[in-house]
């Protein structure tokens, strides 16, 4: 099996903390994995419910997704509603949010999608 730190962008070599993490070179509370992506809490949540969900392929930012790379976007989304249905908290609501570089509030350079649920989160847009 290739290492995701393996995996390049560009001529970039990627080593994220999010790669570190799917390479199992530093641990994470994960909550899901499959061949495509893997899911684990946030160290720092947001909310009672903060997961995140990343793809296990190298790509930087929402910017950097190519057009025959847009189901990786999809299969974030449909894991996260899987993982809200799961859990019991999908007819409550849950909030998914992805970041795109620094003023978007992006920290890591790696996509990955937000899931925020366990408490009412306010409007938003």
């Amino acid at each position: 099996m290739m290492r995701v730190s393996q995996l390049h962008f560009g001529n970039k070599m990627s080593d994220t903390i999010f790669h570190k993490i799917i390479d199992r070179r530093i641990p994470a509370d994960i909550v899901y994995e499959d061949e495509h992506l893997i899911a684990f809490r946030d160290i720092a949540p947001q909310a009672p419910v903060h997961v995140l969900f990343v793809p296990k392929i190298t790509i930087p930012t929402l910017n950097d997704v190519q057009p025959g790379q847009a189901g990786i976007v999809g299969r974030l989304a449909i894991a996260a509603a899987n993982y809200a249905k799961a859990q019991g908290f999908a007819e409550d609501g849950y909030r998914i949010v992805m970041n795109c570089n620094d003023h978007g509030g992006q920290t890591v350079f790696q996509i990955h999608l937000h899931l925020l649920a366990g408490a009412p989160l306010g409007r938003f847009g």
